[in-house]
């Protein structure tokens, strides 16, 4: 009976016109859509798997977080002495006539206190390169970070001539006012 009532359908289904189908091609078209949804699924879902293994491996041995005490590891930073000039105040250099000042206090940054020794007897030198070199400028040397940049490393170079052997780290500006 079923036989007869499939070979019915195959009958009904005309094969000159495509609109007209048979059920059996429509619940075959709905089940390969299913399957395809649910390997979709599936897949999303292990993607998400494997995403959330990497992460939890990465974090665990990479960011410190296997340790057994849970402490943070602790770099310490080398130390790091300062020697103060004293405070300067000199005359800048001009076309127009007008008297322009430039005050400037800085700091010089040594690797450590012997160093500081070796600067106070050479003090001297290190002020007057200063001042040669400082009388020498122009407002538009010291205009933006480049002429502030310009005027630190210069003074660096100077400082690291009047005092060798010494070598200075760097030049800190604590106060620079142009008037």
């Amino acid at each position: 009976m079923a036989e007869n009532a499939v070979a019915e359908i195959e009958e009904d289904a005309d094969p000159e016109n495509p609109d007209v189908e048979g059920a059996e091609g429509e619940d075959d078209e709905a089940a390969g859509k299913k399957k395809k949804l649910k390997l979709l699924i599936i897949a999303a879902i292990g993607i998400v798997v494997i995403l959330g293994v990497a992460a939890g491996a990465y974090f665990m041995f990479f960011s410190g977080g296997g340790e057994e005490d849970g402490a943070p590891e602790v770099i310490a930073a080398p130390e790091t002495f300062f020697y103060e000039l004293p405070k300067m105040v000199v005359n800048l250099s001009s076309e127009s006539g007008s008297e322009q000042f430039l005050k400037l206090s800085v700091a010089l940054e040594v690797a450590d206190e012997t160093m500081i020794e070796a600067i106070e007897p050479r003090l001297a030198r290190v002020l007057d390169a200063f001042q040669v070199y400082l009388r020498e400028l122009r407002v538009s040397d010291l205009e933006g970070s480049a002429g502030i940049y310009r005027l630190k490393e210069e003074l660096r170079r100077r400082v690291n001539l009047a005092l060798y052997p010494v070598q200075i780290e760097s030049i800190l500006f604590k106060e620079i006012l142009v008037q």
